[in-house]
C-alpha cells in the first residue's frame, strides 16, 4: 500500500493484495451484516464504518497483521 488519501473503502483495499483483499472485504462484510445501518467511510486514513453520525468502527491492513479498532459507541453497539 502507497498512497494514503483514499477516497472510499474499496480504494483502500485495492491497494493490497488478493488475499488481504479478501479478509478485508470480508470484514466489511461482516460489519455491514451486524450493523446494516451503518455507513462507509475513511477516517484516519483507515476504513470506518458510522452509525449515528458517530464513528461505530474501524479497520486497517498493516504488513504483518490486520487491526480492527471498536470506538466507545462500537463496543456498546455490539453488545
Amino acid at each position: 500500500m502507497v498512497k494514503s488519501d483514499f477516497k472510499n473503502i474499496d480504494e483502500y483495499i485495492s491497494t493490497f493484495p488478493n488475499e488481504i483483499q479478501e479478509i478485508l472485504e470480508s470484514i466489511c462484510k461482516t460489519i455491514k451484516e451486524a450493523a446494516p445501518k451503518a455507513t462507509e467511510t475513511i477516517s484516519y486514513q483507515m476504513p470506518t464504518f458510522k452509525l449515528n453520525g458517530k464513528n461505530l468502527v474501524h479497520f486497517a491492513a498493516f504488513k504483518n497483521h490486520i487491526s480492527f479498532f471498536p470506538t466507545p459507541s462500537g463496543v456498546s453497539a455490539f453488545e
